[in-house]
């Protein structure tokens, strides 16, 4: 275990409350490519009820493509389950992600706040009601409701606006946090949970890359994610 790995240890077995804060950059092990590696004409399409509710087979196809052939085929990624493992023995209290993979939920975290929603928040596009179970993405074809109707994921329905339902849960844990863990997250999303963290909470980052949590970070890791959990218990 190298020094970097040794103080976040430390850290973590000294912290009453880890919040832990992930961005694409976690998912990647998994098959699912960072913002900056994603398929823009896919993204497009994905992003669009008007494709979703024209051809849903074809939006299913590239969803497919995009999120579900990774989540369903290839899992959650070592870190993904990590962080449930920690979570079970009393050392992570939250995790708040960006991520609409549900991939946190897969590997077994409880105390998972999805601020954007994922594939596990689904709405009907024509009755509205609301279904949870993300299992819905992985029939073959595109989800339908009772009635007759598409599902869409909350990131594609609100047009990746705020899933507020998990937005106060953020909030709080940002309040109680001791130590934040940022993991493969390039932004803060100011006003949503980050300037609840109290000044006094330390502040780790792993990211192989520079971010805007460089100057705020007691320690940067520049290291893959998956390379920093392996070693950590």
């Amino acid at each position: 275990m190298d020094e970097q790995i040794r103080q976040l240890q430390q850290m973590i077995d000294e912290s009453h409350f880890t919040l832990v804060i992930t961005g694409a950059g976690i998912s990647v092990a998994s098959g699912i490519p960072s913002m900056h590696g994603l398929n823009l004409a896919e993204t497009l399409q994905f992003a669009s009820t008007s494709v979703l509710r024209a051809t849903p087979e074809h939006y299913y196809r590239v969803a497919r493509h995009s999120f579900l052939d990774a989540m369903f085929g290839n899992g959650p990624s070592l870190s993904h389950s990590k962080l449930a493992e920690l979570e079970g023995k009393g050392k992570v209290q939250g995790i708040i992600t960006t991520n609409l993979d549900n991939l946190h939920s897969l590997a077994g975290s409880k105390n998972v706040a999805e601020i954007q929603g994922s594939f596990a928040v689904n709405t009907c596009l024509k009755c509205g009601k609301r279904n949870h179970d993300v299992n819905i993405w992985n029939r073959g074809c595109a989800p339908r409701c009772e009635c007759g109707g598409l599902y869409a994921c909350w990131p594609v329905y609100a047009h990746v606006g705020l899933y507020d339902d998990d937005v106060p849960k953020a909030q709080e844990w940002a309040r109680k946090a001791e130590l934040v863990i940022v993991v493969g997250a390039i932004g803060n999303y100011g006003g949503v949970y980050w300037n609840h963290i109290s000044p006094s909470a330390r502040i780790v980052q792993i990211n192989p890359s520079h971010t805007q949590f460089d100057s705020c970070s007691t320690l940067n890791i520049r290291r893959k994610c998956d390379e920093v959990f392996a070693e950590l218990e």
